[in-house]
């Protein structure tokens, strides 16, 4: 059966995540119910990964093995046809059958936006956590650093009383950079894999930093430490986006 790529945008904002869930919407869900009005079949989407409830998208990666005879094109134009106005697929593209959205996944990046400034803003509301008490980006900066490299990241998980000690933490972060444009502070991270909530509780612990709350250095400390609860809050989810997922070369398939 032809397996079809799909590039995904959403805004997360009226979704509980990605992964389907009984009596509650989800992103998978979504795309699963459009594709079964287009080709009257039941087929099950994978994603690069889960993103939580209220997460967005710019290019969450998926696929789905298909019967159905549509072109790649067509898949994109139809189910952007039936998919609701916060969900669009960007691009499709019919792929050799071992690809795997999740399994043959090399690595993610993530983008947090922080609206710093004395009164909140409507406008970004849906996409952005407002702080008004100033961040010192040097600091958080010099905090970051500490956390580049591989590592066991344990620290920054979701705490979580199912966590087993077989339970692989490890992860190996690429990039973790801090800037600022006009009131928006943004922080870029890049790895070869994020547990559960890593990126919002990596960069609340980083907003304790810039407001003086910690030191810098407590960032390596922490992480040494493999205890969430030395960690700072797990930043709100409307602000994170998956903006992208890394693959080797991906094999395409014409003709279909």
């Amino acid at each position: 059966m032809p397996n079809i790529r799909l590039t995904i945008e959403y805004d997360g904002t009226a979704y509980h995540g990605w992964q389907r869930q009984a009596s509650v919407p989800t992103i998978q869900h979504a795309i699963e119910a459009a594709i079964a009005t287009i080709s009257r079949e039941s087929v099950t989407v994978i994603g690069a990964g889960r993103t939580d409830a209220g997460v967005h998208a710019l290019a969450q990666t998926a696929n789905f093995h298909t019967r159905a005879t549509l072109d790649p094109a067509a898949w994109q134009r139809a189910l952007n046809a039936v998919l609701p106005d916060d969900i669009a697929v960007i691009a499709a593209e019919a792929v050799d059958d071992s690809f795997h959205a999740r399994f043959s996944a090399r690595g993610k990046r993530y983008r947090y936006l922080v609206m710093n400034r004395p009164s909140p803003s409507p406008l970004w509301r849906r996409s952005a956590w407002h702080l008004f008490r100033p961040l010192h980006l040097p600091r958080m900066r010099r905090g970051a650093a500490g956390l580049i490299g591989p590592h066991d990241f344990s620290a920054f998980r979701a705490a979580d009383p199912a966590h087993r000690p077989s339970d692989d933490t490890a992860c190996r972060l690429t990039r973790c950079a801090i800037r600022r444009d006009g009131n928006l502070v943004i922080f870029d991270l890049e790895g070869d894999r994020f547990l559960k909530y890593m990126v919002r509780n990596i960069v609340g612990t980083l907003v304790q930093v810039g407001m003086g709350v910690r030191e810098p250095r407590e960032m390596k400390a922490i992480l040494a430490g493999k205890d969430r609860t030395r960690a700072g809050p797990t930043a709100p989810p409307q602000g994170l986006t998956l903006t992208a997922v890394a693959y080797d070369v991906v094999r395409r398939v014409t003709g279909r």
